[in-house]
């Protein structure tokens, strides 16, 4: 990589997006040199982050002018389609654009490509670890997109996250963000249908976690969420069930965009399309295990 045209502190970086996950990766960024300007379209938001040391600009404009390189923290993709559109006259020529929020694959693609023959420059790079690996720069993030812009942009990513995978074409880094919480959402499922049954056949479901943390059925959820969230009855994760559910609906979407059969997928989706049904939009996603309780 070359070191000319890498993105290093103390260069201006606009984050678009301060909530659970913006505000710790804005932190980071502050704490590696780089100079970091916020932007919510909450009030709380930016006065939130004011209030932890950052700089909360008025408005998107103020964000991103004449930032080298601005990241997008958002709901979906249409949302960062309609902020881009907001933002892009007051880009700074060639201004690289990442977009780590978790965005649909074609969708992202379709606004790379816009935004390129715009001139600028444009990556997907979606995070997974969660607030706890936010707060600590631990991050996992998976990169999409041309490669000589993700060495430029690489600095910057290393400066929230632990490991940077380099996935492929535009919209590959939210491929493999939705296929990875799809993967994960179905081992939690799993794991809390399992704790049921053990609980009633007269097995301490405290045990059977055990069990499967020795075992050949351990998994991310048995180790960090069935005891600390769900048996406990705390359901607060931080990471909510509307945002988990749009990521496996992502998955199973993109499944049937390429023609490719995942009959779990979609009986996965469906689950817990019900359960944001059931539960609400507020919903912790770790209350998938109220949902399988009031199943039964």
């Amino acid at each position: 990589m070359s070191q000319s045209t890498a993105i290093i502190p103390p260069a201006k970086i606009a984050v678009i997006g301060l909530g659970n996950m913006g505000q710790p990766m804005a932190a980071c960024l502050s704490r590696a040199g780089y100079e970091v300007v916020g932007f919510d379209t909450s009030d709380d938001a930016r006065r939130k982050f004011s209030a932890a040391g950052g700089i909360a600009a008025p408005g998107v404009a103020e964000a991103v002018s004449d930032a080298a390189l601005v990241i997008t923290l958002l709901p979906d993709g249409t949302i960062v389609r309609a902020a881009i559109e907001g933002m892009k006259p007051h880009f700074a020529p060639g201004a690289v654009i990442v977009d780590m929020s978790s965005s649909a694959p074609m969708g992202t693609k379709a606004l790379g490509q816009e935004l390129i023959a715009a001139g600028f420059e444009f990556i997907d790079a979606p995070v997974s670890g969660g607030v706890k690996r936010a707060i600590d720069g631990t991050l996992a993030i998976m990169a999409g997109g041309d490669e000589s812009t993700i060495d430029r942009a690489e600095p910057v990513l290393h400066a929230m996250g632990k490991s940077v995978f380099r996935t492929g074409p535009l919209g590959s880094g939210h491929a493999a963000k939705a296929l990875n919480n799809y993967v994960s959402a179905a081992g939690l499922a799993a794991a809390v249908e399992a704790v049921a049954i053990a609980e009633r056949f007269g097995i301490d479901p405290n045990k059977l976690v055990d069990v499967l943390n020795a075992s050949t059925g351990r998994n991310n959820s048995t180790e960090n969420k069935l005891k600390q969230f769900i048996i406990s009855g705390t359901f607060n994760s931080g990471f909510s069930l509307a945002l988990m559910a749009k990521d496996i609906r992502t998955a199973d979407d993109l499944a049937r965009q390429l023609d490719v059969p995942a009959p779990l997928a979609d009986e996965v989706a469906a689950q817990w399309d019900e359960a944001l049904k059931m539960l609400g939009s507020s919903a912790d996603h770790t209350e998938i295990g109220r949902y399988s309780a009031a199943r039964r």
